[in-house]
């Protein structure tokens, strides 16, 4: 059964859970949406809490993070289950398993494991974040307290509730959306109501001081359309600034969309102009190892200050203080480069 969630409120005889924007509303001895948060004795539980399905240590450029403690290393971790139904997803052996498996591992244990590996923080990913929050909260706390940072990767479908929640110990998150945010392609294809929640969900973290990241996965044929790239770049522009990191993915054929071809090089660096044609500047194109966008060039002399090839940090000329070496122009990026920069930062976690 898990443990008792924090995110819920009772309605009568049901209870309606507070942690994504679908805000289920949930009888007794039924489940959520997302299978894993379900009502006993008139309480929302947490089944998965303790429960990791998957754990591994990344580069946080995997992310992806490029502009928040760039070169480190991070212990990543999931559980089963999710808010969405991506039929595309690449994690659909975890995401879509609605069921409260995994290995038992407390919040203690998977922060030690994080500082035996030496790793520098904590990302919660692989499944979506928001629907195990107590179980990240708890690790997250300890974790913050032992000196490592905390991270999400996540849909950013989720209320004003769970926003003020993770504020005690999140300090950056990558916001993935999906084909530009699109809403008739999100109904289709996720199985979410439309952008809308997430916009919601970027503006809070912005107030509380939280780093963003944004992604958005272009799909070939589906989920490409440069007039709704637009329009969901003028939203993050007057949110976010022109200074946020903007990552144009490339889709690769999984789950249910096996039939789709990989996503053209050039439709991807079309949205790449539009993004720099708005004044973006920091525009990254993902999934597309030794292209010249995935590096980072200098807004003010136009040089490169960060070579990278996939998550690998192959050349750094940035001043200790993140100014460039060539023309002393301050770049946004928050921390230190990590003395794992130039390591090999893949390790497999046994638990």
């Amino acid at each position: 059964m898990g443990k008792e969630a924090v995110l819920y409120k009772v309605e009568g005889n049901k209870i309606r859970c507070l942690a994504c924007a679908r805000r289920c509303l949930i009888g007794e001895g039924q489940v959520g949406f997302c299978g894993v948060r379900s009502v006993h004795n008139g309480k929302l539980y947490l089944d998965v809490y303790g429960k990791v399905a998957a754990a591994h240590v990344d580069p946080i450029e995997k992310k992806p993070l490029v502009h928040f403690y760039p070169g480190s290393k991070v212990f990543s971790f999931s559980t089963f289950g999710c808010n969405w139904m991506c039929m595309y997803c690449q994690n659909f052996d975890i995401s879509q398993r609605r069921r409260a498996e995994g290995t038992e591992v407390t919040p203690e244990e998977l922060v030690e494991m994080a500082i035996a590996y030496d790793a520098e923080g904590m990302t919660y990913t692989y499944n979506e974040p928001a629907i195990f929050a107590e179980f990240a909260h708890d690790t997250g706390v300890i974790a913050r307290k032992k000196g490592l940072f905390n991270t999400m990767v996540t849909n950013g479908y989720w209320t004003p509730e769970l926003v003020d929640y993770v504020k005690d110990f999140l300090d950056a998150a990558t916001v993935d959306f999906k084909g530009n945010g699109e809403p008739k392609f999100m109904r289709r294809y996720t199985g979410a109501s439309g952008p809308e929640p997430i916009i919601e969900t970027i503006k809070g973290l912005k107030d509380e001081g939280i780093h963003v990241e944004i992604t958005d996965l272009i799909i070939p044929q589906i989920g490409d359309s440069l007039e709704a790239a637009k329009k969901l770049l003028k939203q993050l522009y007057d949110i976010l600034g022109p200074d946020v990191p903007i990552h144009f993915l490339r889709f690769h054929p999984d789950y249910k969309l096996g039939y789709l071809p990989w996503t053209p090089v050039k439709t991807l660096e079309e949205h790449y102009k539009v993004a720099k044609e708005m004044g973006f500047n920091y525009v990254y194109i993902g999934n597309v190892p030794g292209h010249p966008y995935e590096n980072t060039y200098c807004p003010n002399c136009g040089r490169m200050v960060i070579r990278r090839e996939g998550f690998r940090i192959l050349e750094w000329n940035l001043t200790e203080d993140m100014r460039c070496k060539y023309c002393g122009y301050k770049l946004p990026i928050v921390g230190k480069l990590s003395k794992h920069a130039f390591e090999d930062r893949f390790e497999s976690v046994y638990i």
